[in-house]
């Protein structure tokens, strides 16, 4: 019976679709993490009238014809790009973007990674890194006898240094944007790598068009909506049941054949 594979597809789709709401739920307290939604599509049919076809020598046309669904499929799990709230830390290292805009990373592979995660310190040589140790491009060094560090919404980081009046810019954060954020690859650890479907990473001074700006002493937290995940979760639940009682169903049909004499 087709029943019974249809409503396997069917139980398997939704057991994604719980799979993808437990890593939201998981994440909810994750810096920058972005949430994600599954979505599915219906699996090629089988034509057993089809429409369109003649119904008779004279041309007359089958209005509707016989398909007979095979299922449902995993299409796509995307990411939904919607800011984060911003929670103050009070850390002067720590940013956050408000707007579009992601950090460049430079991994000790010498790839470049993107993130959202502005959760950084300083290495021991002074330079400003992410919580692994990975630089922060352009590679930024904050000079030793720096008092006190300042970031402004364009990114530029002011050092006060002593025996100086007026603080010294000691390089500029750029931001990266990408024609399809959905395109990027996630890694973990909070990092995002491009992909020929993200499009190149365009590179740009925070404030400007286009770009977010820069927040020091704040990182961006998840996107995650519980009471929303929790009702998703209810829902993908129930689907899952549902699609199991098909199947009793039809196990129960072909028991009935299996007692005809």
């Amino acid at each position: 019976m087709r029943s019974m594979n249809i409503a396997a597809t069917g139980m398997l789709a939704q057991q994604t679709n719980v799979e993808v709401i437990s890593n939201n739920i998981a994440n909810m307290t994750t810096t920058g993490f972005k949430r994600r939604r599954a979505e599915f599509q219906d699996l090629i049919y089988q034509n057993l009238r089809r429409v369109g076809s003649t119904s008779s020598d004279t041309g007359t046309i089958v209005p509707s014809g016989v398909q007979i669904g095979l299922g449902v499929k995993t299409a796509a799990i995307y990411r939904i790009h919607e800011q984060g709230s911003l929670s103050n830390t009070e850390n002067r290292f720590d940013l956050a973007v408000r707007g579009s805009g992601y950090f460049r990373i430079r991994l000790p592979s010498g790839e470049a990674a993107y993130t959202r995660d502005g959760t950084f310190g300083l290495s021991p040589d002074g330079e400003i890194v992410t919580a692994d140790g990975f630089t922060v491009e352009p590679g930024i060094v904050i000079p030793q006898n720096a008092r006190d560090v300042t970031i402004n919404a364009s990114g530029e980081v002011l050092a006060k240094i002593d025996q100086q009046v007026a603080p010294q810019n000691v390089g500029q954060i750029l931001l990266s944007v990408f024609p399809n954020e959905g395109g990027l690859e996630a890694v973990g650890d909070n990092l995002l790598m491009e992909t020929p479907a993200s499009g190149q990473a365009v590179q740009g001074i925070a404030s400007q068009p286009g770009f977010g700006t820069i927040m020091q002493g704040f990182v961006e937290t998840s996107n995650v909506n519980v009471v929303s995940e929790i009702t998703s979760l209810i829902t993908a639940q129930r689907a899952y049941e549902m699609n199991s009682r098909v199947i009793t169903a039809s196990d129960e049909m072909m028991q009935a054949l299996t007692r005809l004499r």
